[in-house]
């Protein structure tokens, strides 16, 4: 009998999204469309150049964003994360427990320091650029794991900016360890071109192998892969990157997603939208994909499903979906596989 759905382990950010024009973002000193990883005086500066800037402040962090949308869409969840004793962890805890996701944050007492935080710079080409501050989630650790409920689980989702940690990494080869052992099936996301070119070890354990468990799952977008494989042409990515897990999802934007399973290809096409900004589309099409997957729906319907998410997270502005809009997406799935 399964307690849970998806039992995710990643980052706990609280994110500030700023809209920006593309001479301040130049300005201030930000990469475009990439993650950056910043230390405390980078933070200030960077609040510096933001202080006439309004903000809107969310739970973030992107397996904190997938695990909130599996919930959403209806789906049993369980995060493990770290969090430090100040406003902003009280403020992510309450965001998870809001959301009905189940966490290791209600029975643990957050240490002193600093939550993190990732300031979300959005252009009006509605491309995200981002800067993190790990603060306390850099020390994640296995502490963070509940093995029992890894165990009473569907699917284990790690998060690849947790290469960027050497305890986050060993955390989440543990959590992986024990959900291969319960026959728990792995899944993983790349998160960021970042973490391929200075982490990719890190990635690398965390795909594993046939004796450590080979992934069922593998989210990661065009480019993403093409600076895994080293390769900018498709046929090639897409023949590299299906043999790390026996299903691939290479999100393509507005060309939609390749399903990637068995030695055959699959386009999903996209749902035409406005693009305002992409901040959380990958983590919520990961949410709605492992939703539908764990509720019976076949991998292409969950791409389906997945597409249809991510086009209403990029329509509008902020990483999260209302209950409202959730309920809209659903609705419209059914409909489309009714059709």
């Amino acid at each position: 009998m399964k307690k849970f759905d998806v039992y995710a382990i990643g980052n706990a950010l609280v994110d500030s999204e700023y809209q920006v024009s593309e001479v301040l973002l130049q300005q201030s000193g930000v990469e475009k469309r990439h993650m950056t990883l910043i230390d405390a005086p980078r933070r200030a500066e960077l609040l510096q150049h933001m202080r006439e800037v309004p903000s809107h402040r969310t739970g973030g962090g992107s397996a904190g964003n997938t695990i909130v949308a599996v919930a959403q869409f209806g789906g049993k969840a369980f995060y493990s994360c770290r969090v430090a004793e100040d406003e902003l962890g009280a403020f992510y805890t309450q965001d998870l427990a809001h959301h009905g996701v189940a966490t290791n944050l209600s029975h643990t007492r957050a240490p002193h320091g600093q939550t993190g935080i990732c300031m979300v710079m959005v252009t009006p080409d509605a491309e995200r650029s981002m800067s993190t501050f790990l603060g306390a989630t850099a020390d994640l650790d296995h502490t963070a794991l509940h093995p029992q409920d890894i165990e009473r689980s569907r699917v284990y989702y790690m998060e690849g900016y947790l290469a960027a940690s050497p305890t986050g990494v060993d955390a989440a080869l543990q959590g992986r360890a024990i959900a291969h052992r319960a026959g728990v099936a792995l899944a993983l996301t790349l998160s960021d071109m970042s973490m391929i070119n200075f982490c990719r070890p890190g990635l690398e354990a965390m795909v594993g192998n046939e004796q450590a468990g080979r992934l069922e799952y593998l989210f990661c977008n065009e480019e993403e892969a093409q600076v895994w494989c080293g390769s900018q042409d498709l046929e090639a990515v897409c023949a590299q990157i299906s043999k790390l897990a026996r299903v691939v999802c290479l999100t393509r934007s507005a060309k939609g997603c390749i399903v990637l399973e068995a030695g055959q290809r699959t386009e999903v096409p996209a749902m035409p939208v406005k693009a305002l900004d992409t901040n959380g589309a990958g983590d919520m099409f990961a949410g709605a994909f492992l939703y539908a997957v764990t509720q019976g729906y076949s991998h292409v319907q969950a791409a389906a499903l997945g597409n249809r998410a991510a086009a209403r997270v990029v329509g509008q502005y902020g990483n999260r979906l209302s209950s409202e809009a959730v309920a809209e997406v659903m609705a419209g799935f059914k409909q489309g596989l009714a059709a």
